[in-house]
């Protein structure tokens, strides 16, 4: 899933690139930029979950924090690590950040639903206990049906937010504008979501009532709204 989101990602960075007059930058490019983003993401996936979700047992058993394999990512530590990631190929390449963050975050969505779907499939990150009709039995998740939230999170993260920074991109005015978008938009339906899916076992509830994911999305929508701020047009009051 993480193979075929990137390399829907990179071909959608490039059409766009063919459509722009001037491009930003050359298509032979994009094989160095994504070099970049998948070294980022991956390893700030990988430290996002050992930081946000378990730093304690990976404080006891240091070395664990390179079996991957043993699974562990967290979206927001691979969203900080694709950014710091894509900061030093800017600045390497001297290509504006927030121009060539708009262009390849409107593709972000489909790297999303593709994980969530994967996610479905392993059987893993289910959702809370539920009587609804749609509610399955997961292997690991004991023998009361669940709510799928795995596919809630395809359809809002994956293909919603998709549609709908593809579309806002045309009307974007401001360098800045789809990151800010996108920070929003999946901060909005990643709460959303978390109400219907299980907390991770660890951690259980933040205050009796919100999870982690609901409280570092929370941050990404406050960060959004501060971007829209910081990259308005000069003169503007809105």
């Amino acid at each position: 899933m993480y193979i075929l989101g990137f390399l829907a990602s990179y071909l959608l960075v490039r059409l766009q690139l063919r459509r722009q007059k001037p491009p930003i930058m050359a298509e032979e490019r994009v094989e160095d930029l994504y070099f970049y983003l998948v070294l980022g993401l991956i390893v700030g996936a990988r430290l996002g979950y050992v930081i946000f979700y378990n730093f304690r047992d990976y404080l006891e058993h240091p070395l664990e924090v390179v079996a991957v394999w043993q699974g562990g990512m967290s979206f927001h530590g691979g969203l900080i690590g694709a950014f710091l990631a894509a900061g030093l190929y800017t600045r390497k390449y001297r290509v504006d950040l927030w121009t060539l963050g708009d262009l390849v975050i409107v593709t972000a969505p489909i790297g999303l639903g593709l994980g969530r779907l994967g996610n479905f499939i392993n059987g893993e990150l289910f959702g809370r206990v539920t009587t609804r009709p749609w509610g399955m039995v997961f292997p690991q998740g004991g023998p009361l049906p669940r709510h799928p939230s795995q596919l809630y999170e395809a359809f809002l993260e994956g293909l919603v937010l998709f549609i709908w920074l593809w579309w806002s991109k045309g009307k974007n005015k401001t360098s800045g504008g789809m990151v800010a978008r996108f920070l929003i938009g999946y901060g909005l339906f990643r709460i959303f979501v978390e109400f219907f899916r299980d907390p991770d076992p660890q951690i259980g509830f933040l205050f009796n009532f919100l999870t982690l994911g609901q409280l570092l999305s929370f941050g990404m929508v406050m960060l959004g709204f501060f971007l829209f701020y910081l990259r308005r047009p000069q003169g503007s009051s809105t």
